[in-house]
């Protein structure tokens, strides 16, 4: 039998239907903590990041009442299974990121997110390295209660940084996701902090790269798309918005050229879907867009046949 304590505190909420389209963050009843083993969190300094499980919408008035078990035994139902990992403001309930979480359990799939630690309720310190094992840790309690079903990652902004750390290791230890799927992803942590609106006013001051970027490198922050990209063996999906004013288009089409001529995904997909200016989605507003639902279906569809045959 699987061990029920060895987990992260996931607070499980039911999709809201066509019915009843209150926010997720309403009339949701289950919260239960679950703690990682002792030895893992003495090994890592992890502080049990807490988290959301959102499942998909057929399944919303089954979950009433139900408890704990209930919940870890639904991801091994016949649906598959994202893990979404959030960007840098707020924490995993922030409005836009719900309002994916609803777009998704819509489609039919089971959102697992968290807090990475020193973010929202979830204590600790941040590093990459923390972040990075926090999202594998995770990755693995899903692998362990979804079954056959496909597993998705999901990173957005700087999400994606912990997304391709987290693909990287699990292509090298040869347990790779179904699908990769970036949103308003940058190249590394470096370029995006030169780009990033709030450095206009300093990026062309001498000793700029000295003086602002520099230390980034040198604390060991480096969230190197561009390089893990070259070590991921899985489909990648790529969306992207022109009028991004945080990640700046030009970098996440930047990553795309990289990784489409990468050797490591030669035998996968890659795609790359950019939203007009026009449409105003700039840095996380893509959910609302009416063709998201297609994409996702085409794109994940084919990973998913691939999955099961």
């Amino acid at each position: 039998m699987r061990k029920r304590n060895e987990s992260v505190t996931v607070e499980h909420e039911r999709a809201a239907s066509a019915a009843a389209p209150a926010p997720l963050d309403k009339g949701c009843s289950l919260r239960h903590s679950l703690r990682l083993p002792a030895a893992a969190a003495a090994d890592t300094g992890m502080k049990r990041p807490l988290g959301r499980h959102t499942v998909p919408a057929a399944l919303w008035k089954n979950a009433r009442g139900k408890d704990q078990l209930w919940f870890e035994d639904a991801l091994g139902s016949s649906h598959p299974v994202i893990l979404y990992l959030h960007g840098n403001a707020g924490t995993r309930g922030g409005d836009h990121r719900v309002e994916l979480y609803k777009v998704l359990s819509s489609l039919g799939y089971h959102v697992v997110t968290f807090d990475y630690r020193g973010w929202g309720d979830s204590i600790g310190s941040p590093s990459e390295r923390g972040m990075t094992y926090d999202a594998l840790h995770v990755f693995d309690w899903i692998k362990a209660r979804s079954g056959d079903n496909p597993v998705y990652i999901w990173g957005h902004s700087l999400g994606t940084g912990v997304a391709t750390n987290l693909v990287r290791r699990l292509c090298e230890r040869e347990t790779p996701p179904d699908a990769l799927i970036l949103e308003s992803p940058f190249t590394n942590i470096r370029e995006e902090a030169r780009s990033h609106p709030f450095s206009v006013i300093y990026r062309y001051f001498p000793g700029f790269d000295w003086f602002f970027l520099d230390p980034i490198t040198t604390s060991g922050i480096k969230f190197a798309n561009d390089e893990n990209v070259k070590y991921i063996s899985c489909s990648l999906l790529i969306l992207h918005a022109e009028d991004d004013p945080v990640v700046p288009f030009h970098l996440g089409k930047k990553l795309y050229n990289i990784a489409a001529t990468s050797r490591s995904f030669r035998d996968y997909k890659v795609q790359f879907v950019p939203f007009h200016t026009d449409l105003g989605y700039r840095h996380k507003y893509i959910y609302r867009s009416p063709e998201l639902p297609r994409i996702l279906r085409e794109f994940l569809g084919k990973s998913e046949h691939e999955h099961h045959h």
